[in-house]
Order: C-alpha cells, then sequence, then structure tokens
C-alpha cells in the first residue's frame, strides 16, 4: 500500500503534468503527497569566471527562485482543491547536484513521480529521473508531458523479459496492479522465444495467486527496437499504465540509461513506472 509519495515539481508552465498525476494518485490511495522545487543556482561557464557582473547572478537566482515559489504555490492550489494530505519544499541545488539530491529525497517515500523530460531542450528532469531510479531504492514513475488524465488503471502492461529488473518493477507495482481491471504480460520475442514464453507463464501464474485478472501476449519485433514493439502495442490495445524494468547503471553518480529505457522516457505516451 502506498502512504507516501514524492513528485518532482518540474514545469513552468500553466500546468504540471507531473504533480496533478501524483495528486491523482495521493487521492487513490489516501496517500501523503510531497512537491520538491528545485530553486537551481546560476550556471556559470568557468571561462568567463569572474567576468559576470554579480547583479545579474543575483538576477537569475532570484529567477529560479520566482519559478521554484509559483510551482510549489501552483501545487499547493491544486492539492487544497483535491483534499489530499501534502507538504512542500523549495531545494537549494545545482543542476548538477539535483539529481543526488532528489534521490536522498525520494528514498523517504514509498514511490517518487517525475515529469517526463522535453526533448526540444536540455533539462536538468533527464538527471533528477535517473538519480532517482538508480540511486534512490525505491520506484518512479514518469509521467509524459502531454499527459491530462489522471491514474486510470482500467488496463495495465508489464514489459517482461524475465530480468531482476523486470522482476522487481513487478514487485514494486503491485499496488497498482491489484486496482488494475486487467494486467498483460508483454513478451517482446527475439530468438529465445521459448525460453521467454516459460518465464511468463510462470509469471503469470505467481500474480493469478495474487488474485489478478492476467493474460500473457507475445509478439515478435519486425524490427531491432523493441521500444517501438512496445509503444505501438501499448497505443493499439489502450493501455492505460506500463511497468518495465529500468535499465542501466550508475558508476560515480554517473547515470547512464540502457539504450530501450533511453528510447521509451523519449517517446512514451503514458505513464511508466520504472523499478531498477
Amino acid at each position: 500500500m502506498l502512504k507516501d509519495v514524492v513528485v518532482n515539481l518540474s514545469s513552468g508552465g500553466e500546468r504540471d503534468s507531473a504533480a496533478d498525476f501524483a495528486i491523482s494518485i495521493a487521492q487513490s490511495f489516501k496517500a501523503h503527497l510531497a512537491g520538491i522545487a528545485f530553486a537551481y543556482e546560476p550556471v556559470i561557464p568557468a571561462t568567463i569566471m569572474g567576468g559576470i557582473p554579480t547583479e545579474i547572478i543575483e538576477s537569475q537566482r532570484d529567477e529560479s527562485m520566482k519559478w521554484a515559489q509559483g510551482a510549489t504555490g501552483a501545487f499547493e492550489r491544486a492539492a487544497n482543491t483535491a483534499g489530499i494530505s501534502h507538504e512542500s519544499r523549495i531545494v537549494d541545488a545545482s543542476l548538477a547536484g539535483a539529481a543526488d539530491l532528489f534521490a536522498q529525497i525520494s528514498r523517504r517515500f514509498d514511490i517518487s513521480v517525475v515529469g517526463q523530460a522535453e526533448r526540444k531542450s536540455v533539462s536538468p528532469t533527464d538527471l533528477i529521473i535517473e538519480g532517482a531510479l538508480f540511486e534512490s531504492g525505491r520506484p518512479v514513475i514518469v509521467v509524459p508531458f502531454i499527459q491530462k488524465t489522471e491514474l486510470k488503471l482500467d488496463k495495465v502492461v508489464i514489459a517482461w523479459d524475465g530480468s531482476r529488473q523486470a522482476a522487481r518493477a513487478i514487485a514494486d507495482s503491485m499496488p497498482f496492479l491489484e486496482r488494475a481491471k486487467q494486467v498483460e504480460i508483454l513478451i517482446v520475442r527475439g530468438e529465445r522465444g521459448k525460453a521467454y514464453q516459460t518465464r511468463g507463464a510462470v509469471m503469470s501464474q505467481h500474480l493469478a495467486r495474487h488474485g489478478l485478472n492476467v493474460s500473457v501476449n507475445q509478439i515478435t519485433s519486425p524490427t531491432a527496437d523493441p521500444q517501438s514493439t512496445i509503444l505501438s502495442h501499448i497505443a493499439d490495445t489502450g493501455t492505460d499504465f506500463l511497468v518495465m524494468g529500468g535499465y542501466g547503471h550508475s558508476r560515480l553518480r554517473e547515470f547512464i540509461l540502457g539504450g530501450v529505457t533511453r528510447s521509451m522516457l523519449g517517446s512514451m505516451t503514458i505513464p511508466v513506472m520504472m523499478s531498477h
């Protein structure tokens, strides 16, 4: 059961899809929700250190703080309207340090929620997602920036490949799976189709023992791109929520996402829950 949820307040626009989705999770589970906004330190290139007037640096710092205050203010209003237990915090951080800080904060919660990074620009959200995934020890839900609906669990798809990360994701997602009307184990087959089939059948039996309505679907990717195959399938089947293992590793604070994970986060159309 989820009782504590944390969300990174990541949008400076009129609406924050991650915050809205996190609020709907808190409503559904009657959980407490914490909203975290980062006030980023100004980025000053080392080559011009000392060449930027102090007033410009302070202006950038003030602008970042005003953005964070606006984000927490919008969050507070939305959370109050929803009638949920909540709190908000503004955290001072550098662009590089925010990921580590959010990971540390997330360890004290059941799950974290982060918005998808905008692909049109370099965003600290990329690092925050990776920090939450690799360093928090907790699952993370990444919400598409186009997301407009609240938490919906009519159909949940599990991307299953028999890996440790996928098994961890299933265990972490049980509060959501137990509320789902339909759970599908999706296997994208390659050359190891028979082995995948056996693992899928065994996992479906495991989930059925938890009282879940589970089906197993094996599909063959027409290309060497399983991410596109998964995205096409969830679009064709009206999937609401995707569960998958988050692949990659962390090396001395350098977060490195695996290819499928990075591609999925860049092209996702529904909320994706990942565990590592």
